[in-house]
């Protein structure tokens, strides 16, 4: 059976129907599915050599979450190098991207397999790709026919695409070569409402100078809206520069952040350039900025108003241009009235407040986040294959997630790492019983590391205190006690480590 004229009018249709984007897409996979006759269906994104899916049917829900790269997927290398339909016999020895990821059938492998690449200009923009279990599924559909489907989604791709560079007043001039990709590692994976919301603050945020108070719970991605921010506005060329105030020493923290000449104390042989100062043109993040001294967040407003700064021992003034973006998981409007945040720099930090929302309020995200953390782990550990089973998804959306993303990011490492002990394979399938850390409701062993439970006599800096030194511990143990791999594990500076290391006693 061949594509009729009245099935490509019912493609064209689903393009121009729906309320967004996301819809359309949607729509477009659920009709090619249906005209198609495949097991399975992609729209991607191509980016920053990788493709993102858009919409998807018949495949794990998590594959959206997923990225896929094309070092480590040459079929979809394949695709994007082919500039025409791609396709792939059925004893063809690359390996599908999608084996193991559809639904009920992990144990079986796509045998037909078409790839569309859609272009823009002559510009690569995305893939559609169609798969099925039977090797003939597709033999009677023309590449002719395949090319006018192709054709219709890359021009529903290319208008997406226009129209999110509108939305984001972008003031270059108006094509697909300049429209932004998401740079690696800047990626907020995510499509519940409140992630939705949370983009937008930064789409409106990133634009201006204005500094920008991040704050949102551990571990629920402060530094990531950090970044993004920063890749959004006019000093994206220029460097983000780190710094925790959190590990600050208070005998150091003001050469830290100022720097310091020579002689100025004992022990500084040489002159040190201070963050604001490498920072300058640039952006500064400022990670637990509540942490900070009322003495240091005295001298702080002073370069926040004025731009200028001293080195410690020096009479001379710097002058600086600097965006200061801050984070905090603390309540600093509470701190301003327990007098241990001055008044006059939270509001000088909090023109622009963005919130990050804990991973318990972003529902379907954690089936996407639960998809993208085991694609980085079977690239991380060089494996073929991570699935996540119907149970396991289940129950990683039933648990509240204290620790936020970076423990899911943890909790899929830890399991993918138990998997490949237990599975003595390269094609992973993680299930329920490789989670270690899950909620006490369900029958499954408790948290290895437990956060420390706030007794009376115990304040929240001394709970905080308890549970990084056991966080930091335990990750040390997982990494044969090397603070570098440790540090990439915490998602932390490797000198910022040290210096909280030494503060918690652990060195």
């Amino acid at each position: 059976m061949s594509l009729s004229v009245e099935s490509l009018a019912r493609i064209a249709i689903q393009l121009q129907s729906g309320i967004s984007h996301q819809d359309r897409f949607q729509r477009l996979i659920n009709t090619l599915r249906q005209l198609l006759g495949c097991d399975a269906s992609a729209l991607l994104r191509y980016e920053q050599r990788q493709f993102r899916p858009l919409a998807i049917d018949g495949l794990a829900p998590d594959v959206l979450g997923r990225r896929f790269s094309l070092d480590a997927h040459p079929r979809l290398e394949a695709i994007a190098r082919a500039g025409d339909v791609v396709r792939f016999p059925a004893d063809s020895h690359l390996p599908d991207p999608y084996d193991g990821l559809i639904p009920n059938r992990q144990d079986l492998k796509v045998h037909a397999c078409i790839g569309l690449p859609l272009f823009a200009d002559q510009t690569l923009i995305g893939a559609l790709t169609i798969d099925g279990m039977d090797p003939a599924q597709f033999d009677h559909f023309s590449d002719e026919e395949l090319r006018l489907v192709g054709a219709l989604a890359s021009a529903a791709l290319t208008n997406a695409l226009l129209v999110e560079q509108l939305e984001s007043q972008t003031i270059t001039p108006l094509s697909i070569s300049n429209i932004p990709a998401g740079k690696p590692g800047t990626e907020m994976v995510g499509l519940s409402e409140v992630m939705r919301q949370l983009k937008r603050e930064i789409e409106m945020v990133a634009g201006s100078d204005l500094n920008v108070l991040i704050t949102g719970e551990t571990g629920v991605g402060k530094e990531l809206v950090a970044k993004a921010i920063h890749e959004g506005s006019s000093r994206a060329g220029q460097s983000v520069v780190y710094l925790n105030c959190a590990a600050l020493p208070e005998s150091v923290a003001e050469s830290e952040l100022f720097g310091h000449v020579k002689g100025a104390f004992t022990g500084a042989i040489h002159h040190r350039t201070g963050k604001f100062e490498m920072a300058d043109n640039g952006t500064l993040f400022l990670d637990e900025i509540g942490e900070l001294s009322l003495s240091l967040q005295a001298k702080l407003l002073r370069v926040l108003q004025y731009g200028d700064l001293q080195r410690v021992g020096d009479d001379n003034v710097l002058r600086v241009n600097v965006r200061v973006l801050a984070a905090t998981n603390r309540d600093l409007k509470q701190e301003v009235l327990d007098n241990r945040f001055r008044a006059d720099l939270f509001h000088r930090l909090s023109v622009f407040p963005v919130h990050v929302p804990p991973l318990r309020e972003r529902g379907q995200d954690i089936t996407l986040l639960a998809g993208f953390f085991c694609e980085k782990s079977r690239e991380r550990m060089g494996l073929k294959r991570v699935a996540l089973a119907a149970n396991c998804l289940s129950l990683l959306k039933q648990y509240t997630w204290p620790g936020n993303v970076r423990e899911l990011e943890h909790a899929v490492y830890r399991a993918t790492i138990i998997a490949r002990a237990t599975q003595q394979s390269d094609e992973l399938l993680l299930e329920a019983q490789h989670f270690n850390q899950v909620p006490e409701q369900m029958d499954t062993p408790p948290v290895a590391l437990d956060v420390p439970s706030l007794g009376v006599d115990q304040g929240l800096r001394d709970a905080t205190d308890d549970f990084q030194r056991q966080l930091i511990d335990n990750t040390l143990n997982n990494c044969a006690r090397k603070w570098s791999a440790c540090a990439r594990m915490l998602d932390m500076d490797v000198a910022n480590l040290h210096r909280l290391a030494k503060r918690l006693g652990l060195k």
